[in-house]
């Protein structure tokens, strides 16, 4: 565990600190870090929908996605992960060759208050969560409209993409949940409340 994960930005002056805190919330703490969370996500789509208007070329147009997922992939779950919501994921071997997957998430800071921003967690939520669906709309339409070469790259984006909301779900709910166990109780939790 990195020791700089446990950092936070302290106010020198006692006046600052009540204007910080008033506009925690709705402010953008790490712009860059949200603009390229949506960059690479929105780009890869993009380049999809407008790639038979701009080339006739599919090997061009399937590397240039497959590059853009797998920039999206890392930037995800090794930057904007950590900064945006305070969480991240990885997977680790063993010497026996078990693999084990690592879930962690940032302790809340000394104050009781979150570390991050409200906006940025809506902006990390908000495309972690929709582009794949996007994705599963394309693997769709492509296996119904019969356009099996483009199947390939969608599996990609939707294999790609899904990991990584998978690896956040966890890690948001805990590791040691069970991720249906956890859907219903809250399944049952809502019956119950009609």
């Amino acid at each position: 565990q990195d020791s700089s994960d446990d950092i936070e930005d302290v106010s020198l002056f006692d006046a600052d600190d009540d204007v910080s805190r008033r506009s925690k919330k709705s402010r953008i703490r790490h712009p860059v870090a949200s603009f390229f969370h949506l960059f690479f996500r929105v780009s890869a789509i993009v380049v999809y929908l407008l790639c038979e208007l701009l080339t006739s070329s599919f090997i061009a147009c399937m590397v240039t996605i497959i590059l853009l997922l797998s920039c999206d992939f890392w930037a995800v779950k090794n930057v904007t992960g950590r900064l945006m919501v305070g969480l991240r994921w990885w997977n680790q071997v063993d010497d026996d060759g078990r693999s084990h997957w690592v879930f962690e998430a940032r302790k809340v800071s000394a104050q009781g208050g979150k570390i991050s921003s409200e906006a940025e967690s809506r902006i990390f939520w908000l495309g972690l969560i929709t582009c794949p669906m996007i994705w599963v709309i394309f693997a769709f339409s492509a296996l119904f409209s019969f356009k099996v070469k483009w199947l390939a790259v969608v599996v990609m984006g939707v294999v790609l993409q899904g990991a990584n909301l998978y690896g956040y779900i966890r890690c948001k709910v805990g590791s040691r949940k069970n991720l249906t166990s956890m859907a219903t109780s809250y399944l049952g939790k809502q019956f119950l409340r009609q």
